[in-house]
């Protein structure tokens, strides 16, 4: 594992955003959903594709609280443009689960530190 200072850390914008849309992504190599998420009056909203179709139907989705980085260049995904990276986690088969909050009251557009 690379050491990083605390300065290299805080250069990643980790934010809170809560999904708002979730849409099927047949294009992708991999099964995906097109997420977008609203960041707040900040940063407004973001799209990004997922690959949590195994642990995740489209309902539980819409309204989940995310965390995901929100200062990547937009990244070209098939005919999709992804403009932020939603974090998570594999399981032991190697499906992703998301990171969350056990908690609703969040703001949205929080800084994770």
């Amino acid at each position: 594992m690379e050491t990083i200072t605390y300065p290299d850390f805080e250069k990643v914008e980790l934010r809170v955003g809560k999904v708002v849309d979730v849409e099927d992504f047949p294009e992708a190599k991999k099964p995906a959903y097109k997420l977008t998420i609203d960041f707040g009056s900040e940063i407004g909203t973001k799209r990004s594709s997922a690959q949590v179709t195994h642990l995740y139907t489209k309902e539980q989705l819409m309204n989940r609280l995310v965390v995901a980085v929100v200062n990547f260049p937009p990244k070209q995904i098939g005919p999709f443009i992804s403009e932020c990276l939603v974090c998570g986690a594999p399981d032991k088969d190697g499906h992703v689960a998301l990171l969350g909050f056990d908690r609703p009251d969040i703001p949205l557009g929080g800084k994770i530190f």
